[in-house]
């Protein structure tokens, strides 16, 4: 439930980026980043849980400390395609963020994939080369959305920190940088926060309870099921991210568009095909053998 409502969470983003123009998206970010921190630090004083903090190792913080770079830079990039008009490749990003999480276990945990797993990133691949000719350029949004995403998902599973308390140390690492950019535009006349109306600064705050929520759920969802069932999960993101882009933002959807994102949608049923018979297959496994203490 955590991971099916941070998912549904975020596929409606894109109808709120836009609300919060003229703001840059850069200046959006900042304001994510300090009034997150200002919703998560509510929540732990409304918990009156501190204790954490003591046992926090270095690790950890520094784990930490780089997933707040990298969840930054995800957000940063996500805000600039909403904004732009990019919905639509903004959802090809986190389509194929699962075939990008099993080329991480490839090249990092050294995991051997199955022949159905190789097909699917395969068909990825051949998806990613079908769009580049029809955007006429790599579709590196969608690419940094998924490698971004993809390796911040893989640091919140080796940190295992609670969600409000990961937040909260990814928000502080960044609390300075972000007042700093924030003040500065202020300053020279180019920020809007307080020059745009009341609302304007309503939605601005907003921006950093409406994704520190869906954040939250993630970082609990990722340290209690497998990341099989988080990516099977993410699906929903991208599907309604699609919608919106094609329904709302009426985005053009060339025949050739149309073919790459069939190619990605048909790697992606055939990786949660093998990976639910793979599944399958292991819980029969477990059934049938019998335990020690049987012996």
């Amino acid at each position: 439930m955590y991971g099916i409502a941070a998912y549904a969470m975020w596929g409606l983003f894109p109808l709120y980026w836009p609300l919060l123009k003229p703001a840059g998206a850069i200046e959006i970010l900042a304001h994510r980043m300090v009034w997150s921190l200002v919703a998560v630090l509510a929540i732990l004083g409304v918990r009156r849980h501190w204790s954490w903090i003591r046992t926090m190792t270095r690790r950890q913080v520094l784990l930490l400390a780089l997933g707040a770079v990298v969840i930054s830079t995800n957000w940063g990039m996500y805000i600039y395609a909403v904004n732009t008009g990019h919905v639509v490749e903004s959802a090809l990003g986190y389509f194929i963020n699962p075939l990008v999480s099993v080329l991480f276990g490839v090249l990092i945990f050294r995991e051997r994939l199955r022949p159905w797993q190789w097909a699917a990133v395969g068909l990825g691949m051949v998806a990613v080369l079908v769009l580049t000719l029809d955007y006429g350029r790599l579709p590196w949004i969608a690419l940094v959305l998924a490698a971004s995403f993809g390796t911040y998902g893989l640091i919140k599973k080796t940190a295992q920190v609670g969600a409000a308390e990961s937040l909260t140390i990814e928000t502080l690492v960044l609390l300075v940088p972000a007042l700093g950019y924030l003040g500065f535009l202020q300053v020279d006349g180019a920020g809007t926060f307080g020059n745009h109306g009341a609302a304007h600064v309503a939605l601005l705050v907003g921006a950093g309870l409406i994704t520190a929520v869906p954040l939250l759920f993630f970082s609990a969802a990722a340290i209690r099921v497998p990341l099989t069932v988080v990516g099977l999960l993410q699906y929903i993101a991208p599907v309604l991210q699609f919608l919106c882009g094609v329904l709302v933002a009426h985005e053009t959807m060339p025949d050739s568009r149309w073919a790459g994102f069939a190619i990605v949608w048909l790697a992606l049923s055939v990786f949660t095909w093998d990976s639910l018979r793979a599944a399958r297959a292991t819980r029969r496994e477990a059934r049938t053998t019998p335990s020690l203490e049987t012996v």
